[in-house]
């Protein structure tokens, strides 16, 4: 299969990781280390980043990793507190690790978008993680802009056909989509839901208002025939819930707070192929593929549209329509 060897790195890098952020969540009261765009951080994500980086960079040396979290801060005197409590949760997965191997690994995350690189997202949806909700560890391969792997674990995701909490879904490019139980078993296909499956004609958003424009996502929603309440929870577990079918449709328009807001890649990879390999569609709110070839964030793009690719059209032709009002 292709890219074997980089999904089965990708599988291990990722659940380790998940692992890590678990133990964290159940032994301690995770605490939020404020970064400069006021984005809360936590110990947690920098051990993930720690970790996945460590892997990657021993299996593909030569691969760029573009990671949302920074060591600069971790660095500085005032947190080092932070930083041993970081190095304790790595020790559990690699004993050899100090306080300056946490660092360096974590700063192999700092490459650049090139032909072939490597985005990750340590834990998606942090305020999730904080509240005891939903967030997901996420990573994918991006080979001229084309996303080829992508690895999504959602520790807390729990669907109607699973019964314990822990979701792993992965996809390759041309071979499909699968999800397994995060502790271990069989990969089981996914595909999109059908648009007359009325039990999950329905759609997610995010949980905070300021990751979306709720009223607008709403409306457009009703117009194409979706009139359950959304779903609302954080991280890419959206487009988990999405490729496997328990709904239709995941919108991210841009809050009216921040119009010309540009998604960062590392928040949306990983999910766009795992969707698109179940059947379904992803967009910018204008119809036009995600460019992940440009920088760390979707400059081309504008807003994000996910759907079981039945209902797409009637998305767009909504958007256009008001948009002409």
């Amino acid at each position: 299969m292709a890219y074997e060897r980089e999904q089965h790195v990708a599988i291990e890098a990722v659940t380790l990781a998940a692992q890590l952020c678990q133990q964290v969540r159940q032994t301690i009261r995770p605490e939020a280390i404020e970064k400069r765009d006021r984005s809360p951080v936590t110990i947690a994500d920098f051990g993930s980043q720690a970790i996945i980086c460590k892997v990657l960079s021993e299996a593909f040396p030569a691969d760029p990793i573009v990671a949302e979290e920074d060591a600069a801060a971790l660095s500085q005197p005032e947190m080092a507190p932070y930083l041993a409590q970081a190095t304790e949760h790595v020790q559990s997965i690699f004993t050899e690790a100090t306080p300056e191997t946490v660092i360096e690994w974590i700063g192999r995350g700092n490459g650049q978008v090139g032909q072939r690189y490597w985005t990750l997202d340590p834990i998606d949806g942090t305020k999730g993680f904080l509240r005891g909700e939903q967030y997901a560890v996420a990573l994918a391969l991006v080979e001229d802009g084309e996303v080829k792997v992508g690895v999504l674990a959602c520790p807390a995701l729990t669907l109607e056909t699973t019964d314990a909490a822990g979701v792993l879904f992965r996809a390759v490019r041309g071979a499909g989509a699968t999800m397994m139980p995060l502790s271990g078993g069989e990969p089981q296909p996914i595909r999109v839901a059908h648009s007359d499956d009325a039990a999950h004609f329905r759609f997610v958003e995010s949980v905070e208002s300021g990751h979306g424009d709720h009223s607008q996502q709403q409306e457009l929603a009703r117009a194409i025939g979706m009139t359950t309440a959304s779903l609302r929870m954080d991280s890419q577990a959206k487009y988990g819930v999405v490729a496997c079918g328990e709904a239709a449709l995941y919108l991210r328009l841009p809050s009216p707070k921040t119009p010309d807001y540009r998604e960062r890649i590392w928040d949306h990879a990983a999910g766009v192929i795992i969707v698109e390999e179940a059947g379904g569609r992803v967009t910018d709110m204008y119809g036009q593929p995600l460019d992940f070839s440009l920088a760390d964030k979707l400059v081309n793009n504008q807003g994000v549209i996910v759907s079981n690719g039945a209902c797409h059209e009637a998305v767009l032709n909504s958007l256009r329509q008001k948009a002409s009002v």
